[in-house]
């Protein structure tokens, strides 16, 4: 599997096949992290290979463009957030889901440990600081209305990435959009506890985190298929094998060699999709119908329209 980094602009060839394979190219959501652990340890166990895959990793230099270009044919993948495929759908992008990498929702609404805000109710009044409008609102707002608060109660400042500085720093009394396996952490090793209101606990229905999206027209059904078998098995590797895999992991690149990168690779490995083919459309609905409640999309589609189930005999 070859990376790209943005940074270095130079792809890294990691495993040079024996024989001819089939060429695919990923694009990631952000810089690789534990959240990519089966893509890594797949292709460290040469699950890629066995599948007959040459598999290239691109980094985003904006993580807004990986959608964008998967619906474009720029790449046979992208991995993307299923709140973010519902609105581009909606916006007419042709991008279909065909898999999961993270089956749980990794953000949360997050505070200090031993600060004022003992739940949600105590944030009327409050400022909450967020990255990206219009999902994270409607998470917040959903979380409030939980507690009887009213999302016009608060004051909601945008924060950019800045959500645990800007806490810790007392900017704002509460982050949106904190995912739990890293921001947690991070608080922790600077020497500040924080405190995370799980969303799926307070109202928001669940979702699955990050997933795999294609253009379904341009797509290689056979090549998908085979490089989700080829994740789905180092899945079970890493369940299996926590701390080996997290060496397998952390040995490919210096700078994952950390604290906080080993606290989140224990952190996010309950998360990860078992079985990344399987739908649960149930969820894409209910999903979509908070959405729609929620008026950010303008109409319920099927699950079919953004979703396809490979492997079905």
């Amino acid at each position: 599997m070859k990376h790209l980094s943005p940074l270095v602009g130079a792809a890294l060839t990691l495993a040079t096949p024996a024989f001819a394979q089939d060429e695919m190219t990923v694009l990631l959501d952000w810089f690789v992290n534990p959240d990519h652990g089966p893509l890594i340890v797949a292709d460290e166990l040469g699950y890629f290979e066995e599948a007959g895959l040459d598999v290239t990793l691109i980094a985003p230099a904006d993580p807004s463009d990986p959608p964008k270009l998967a619906a474009a044919g720029q790449a046979d993948l992208a991995i993307s957030y299923q709140p973010q495929l519902h609105l581009q759908v909606h916006e007419g992008l042709p991008l279909t889901r065909v898999g999961t990498l993270v089956a749980t929702p990794l953000s949360c609404l997050l505070v200090l440990a031993d600060g004022p805000i003992e739940t949600p109710a105590d944030l009327s009044g409050k400022k909450i600081g967020f990255s990206v409008s219009g999902v994270e609102e409607a998470l917040l707002g959903t979380v409030l209305k939980t507690h009887g608060v009213a999302l016009d109660e608060v004051e909601l400042v945008n924060v950019n990435w800045s959500l645990s500085p800007s806490l810790m720093s007392g900017q704002v009394d509460a982050v949106i959009g904190a995912y739990r396996n890293f921001e947690l952490n991070q608080m922790d090793i600077e020497g500040v506890e924080g405190k995370c209101f799980y969303i799926e606990e307070e109202g928001v229905p669940a979702y699955d985190e990050l997933i795999y999206v294609a253009n379904p027209d341009l797509m290689d059904a056979d090549k998908v298929e085979r490089f989700l078998v080829a994740t789905e098995r180092a899945t079970q590797y890493i369940v299996n094998n926590p701390e080996a895999s997290w060496e397998l992991f952390a040995a490919t690149s210096a700078e994952l060699q950390d604290e906080l990168n080993a606290r989140a690779w224990v952190d996010t490995i309950p998360r990860f999709a078992l079985r990344p083919m399987a739908l649960d459309a149930r969820r894409y609905h209910a999903f979509e119908t908070f959405l729609f409640e929620a008026g950010l999309v303008p109409e319920v589609k099927p699950v079919s329209d953004m979703t396809m189930v490979l492997g079905a005999q």
